[in-house]
């Protein structure tokens, strides 16, 4: 169904993008915005494509999904336009999901320090591309390639082109992300993805969810990264569709069940009886579910977040499912998202 990219090296030819169009200039220094001109909102330029009664908006600023609708019905939980994205709300995760412990690892006998970007739990979470601007490339009416460079830093010295493929069709909204090595030595990497399944209206209590697995990662509760792992518990069990209710979630599924193409799939089902099914090829080993209940008051559980990640929490630490890339190759991983009608 979706042709799976392996880690390979870079073709000779990388075919060229062309801009969507000139950056905008900036006022100069003192001198007022033109009259009338609106103010750039907080997630930078949006690329709106559509398909048939598919419409999604992908931002600027960290390269996210700010809203997907069909038919004008939410699939995916947005963020308003002049608001900065909260929660991770579709954001892309790299160069590596979750949590990393300390903001500390090592990579070929080199210790490293990131900045600690969730200071409250001493971490560094969700990578470092999340604020960056990235920019358009071959935007078309049903898709968009967003594209940025991630150059050398003290806490990750490697070099890193991404891109990150967005197309609206048939089977709902597809992603594609492709990472390069163009540095002289080996990168460590991982990726992810913080999509809200919308419920449609409402809250997730109405909601059931079906996910198969066969473990759960049992995380610290004060810094939330794993420190083992059991057989799904119970009450974590969704292998076949149960209600959420008042439940609280906020864990990492693995030993997905996957079909004859190592696609695993969740569903989440609605209260009208509609759907909405998130997709994840075989490079993402782990699916990430949070309820969202530490969100800010009027944002609590109004989206299930799940996760595509290619390597859970704290992988740059414990190098679970950790991918090594080497100079010249690229590793692309996809996962998709699609609404489901009633009945």
């Amino acid at each position: 169904m979706h042709e799976q990219t392996p880690i390979g090296r870079a073709p000779a030819d990388e075919p060229r993008h062309v801009p969507q169009s000139e950056p905008k200039r900036q006022p100069e220094p003192g001198r007022q915005p033109e009259p009338g001109r609106q103010p750039e909102p907080p997630s930078g330029r949006q690329h709106e494509i559509c398909w048939g009664e598919h419409s999604a908006t992908i931002v600027e600023v960290g390269a996210g999904i700010r809203e997907y609708s069909h038919a004008g019905v939410p699939v995916l939980e947005a963020y308003p336009l002049q608001e900065i994205c909260d929660g991770g709300h579709g954001a892309p995760l790299i160069p590596w999901p979750n949590r990393l412990a300390g903001g500390r690892y090592s990579f070929d006998g080199a210790e490293r320090q990131l900045d600690l970007s969730e200071p409250s739990r001493g971490n560094a979470i969700h990578g470092l591309l999340r604020w960056r601007s990235w920019s358009a490339a071959d935007a078309r009416a049903a898709s968009v390639v967003m594209r940025t460079r991630l150059a050398p830093s003290p806490g990750y010295p490697f070099s890193l082109e991404v891109r990150i493929a967005y197309e609206l069709g048939e089977g709902g909204l597809t992603v594609a992300t492709t990472a390069l090595n163009t540095g002289a030595h080996a990168c460590p990497y991982g990726a992810g993805q913080h999509p809200y399944l919308s419920p449609g209206t409402g809250l997730l209590d109405a909601c059931t969810l079906t996910l198969q697995a066969s473990t759960r990662l049992i995380a610290d509760q004060q810094s939330q990264v794993p420190v083992g792992r059991e057989p799904v518990p119970a009450e974590l069990d969704f292998s076949s569709a149960r209600r959420i209710g008042d439940q609280v979630i906020d864990t990492a599924f693995t030993g997905l069940a996957r079909d004859g193409e190592g696609i695993a799939r969740a569903l989440l089902g609605r209260a009208d009886g509609s759907c909405v099914e998130l997709w994840a090829d075989s490079h993402h080993g782990y699916l990430q579910v949070f309820t969202g209940d530490t969100l800010a008051a009027g944002r609590r559980r109004t989206g299930l977040a799940v996760e595509p990640m290619t390597c859970p929490a704290n992988a740059f630490r414990s190098g679970e499912s950790l991918i090594r890339l080497e100079p010249g190759e690229m590793i692309t991983t996809r996962w998709g998202v699609r609404p489901l009608p009633a009945g």
